[in-house]
């Protein structure tokens, strides 16, 4: 559906978190095309994680044209916006949000319970478990027990690595990645901003890759700062970003 479209259109784009409140983000006009890998850089409060709220339809907004992978966010339902981030985006959360008393690969092949599109993927691929499986020793997690480990059991540089796993299973069309190498050493970093890029190159998956250390954005096709595509000064909103 809609496969010629951008991967992300933001045109006129407003977010308040109340009514009457300061913006927190008022965007003009982006566009990511599909397969593209784009590095946005903000400072904290400068409402990037707000802005990748609205992406996957966890935040809806104020006003503007926001379209994902060819769909409308703004004309779906709540229950709707759901069921698509579950079958066509892949997201690495900041504070990677596993489910810490799930095992490792429960964790990872959780999207393919929620989305029939992704686990037929997975399958094609070659099964769910062992694409899951694939991914986390891609990500240097392939020790015999990493599986059936905990996530609570973890540390955070493996917690980090099992989430992008999550976010990367079942060839979602797009990636958002918030602040996704934050635990990570230097050269641990480049390795995993090197996979992360190599598998969305292979599904054509587009990727906006958030962070506040400009020194990443060599790594990408094109590189942006929020402050110069938000009208609105987050520093100045009552409401966190």
């Amino acid at each position: 559906m809609h496969e010629t479209s951008p991967a992300l259109v933001l045109d006129q784009v407003r977010f308040a978190y109340r009514r009457g409140a300061p913006l927190v983000l008022d965007i003009a006009g982006f566009t990511l095309a599909r397969g593209e890998r784009v590095f946005l850089k903000g400072a904290s409060g400068s409402g990037k994680s707000t802005l990748l709220g609205l992406i996957a339809g966890v935040l809806a907004p104020g006003g503007g044209r926001l379209e994902v992978l060819g769909e409308s966010l703004p004309d779906l339902t709540p229950q709707a916006r759901d069921r698509f981030r579950a079958a066509r985006l892949g997201v690495i959360f900041q504070m990677f949000n596993l489910l810490p008393y799930l095992p490792v690969g429960a964790n990872v092949t959780l999207p393919c319970r929620f989305s029939a599109t992704r686990a037929a993927k997975a399958r094609e691929a070659g099964g769910v478990e062992t694409e899951a499986r694939r991914l986390l020793s891609r990500l240097g997690l392939d020790t015999d027990d990493i599986w059936t480990r905990r996530a609570a059991e973890l540390s955070v540089g493996q917690q980090q690595r099992v989430a992008a796993a999550r976010a990367l299973i079942g060839g979602p069309g797009l990636i958002l990645a918030d602040e996704p190498t934050s635990a990570l050493d230097a050269d641990s970093r480049d390795s995993f901003i090197a996979l992360l890029k190599e598998e969305c190159e292979a599904s054509n998956a587009a990727l906006l890759f958030v962070s506040h250390d400009g020194g990443l954005a060599g790594h990408f096709d094109r590189a942006l700062d929020l402050s110069e595509l938000n009208a609105a000064r987050a520093s100045t909103a009552k409401a966190p970003a």
